[in-house]
């Protein structure tokens, strides 16, 4: 897939981190209670963003959004441990992910199934990063060991990577259906 023209790159990257905002902080009451998409959005935003510097404009909007919630909408900080810097590798994993596959990216059914797995892959990759981070770098578990470990990671881990998964398949398939439509007009119109 080309680079996103200009103002569409920058409309997208708007639509993620408003939507970033709506479901990592959850201070819009039951109206807007979506699972977090961050995860997803990180892929997505190195598949259609790709550039770095929105990248790093993601992972600081990430942290803000943390803080905010423990400083001033009570969240618990429990998850903020010296572990908690290993979000950039994890997040880093999703996004270059999405802009490796990037260039191969289509419409084609084979391409979008090719971003399912990469994606999935990354998720996966990302969580074992972040949850292994915070398990054995954490401090919030006395006397660590493997086999609490992987009951933990496998308690946690098909949750968030199938929450990554539903938006990443979601945008896929929005995707698809808006790349067919504006082919089919474009047909229309060449015929007319």
């Amino acid at each position: 897939m080309k680079p996103l023209p200009r103002n569409v790159n920058l409309g997208v990257f708007a639509a993620f981190a408003v939507l970033m905002i709506a479901t990592r902080f959850h201070h819009f009451g039951d109206l807007l209670h979506l699972p977090d998409a961050s995860m997803a959005l990180f892929f997505l935003g190195g598949l259609y963003l790709r550039r770095h510097w929105q990248f790093a404009v993601f992972l600081a909007l990430a942290v803000a959004i943390d803080w905010v919630a423990i400083e001033h909408a009570g969240v618990s900080d429990f998850c903020v441990t010296p572990a908690y810097s290993f979000l950039l590798p994890a997040y880093a994993v999703l996004w270059y992910a999405g802009r490796c596959f990037a260039d191969r990216f289509a419409t084609r059914w084979r391409a979008l199934l090719g971003a399912t797995c990469v994606a999935l892959v990354a998720a996966t990759l990302s969580f074992a990063i972040s949850n292994g981070a915070f398990y054995w770098l954490g401090g919030r578990y006395q006397d660590p060991h493997l086999a609490e470990y992987a009951a933990r990671a496998w308690q946690w881990g098909p949750i968030f990577v199938r929450t990554t998964m539903a938006y990443v398949v979601v945008a896929l398939l929005v995707h698809a259906i808006g790349a067919s439509a504006l082919a089919l007009r474009a047909e229309r119109t060449a015929h007319d």
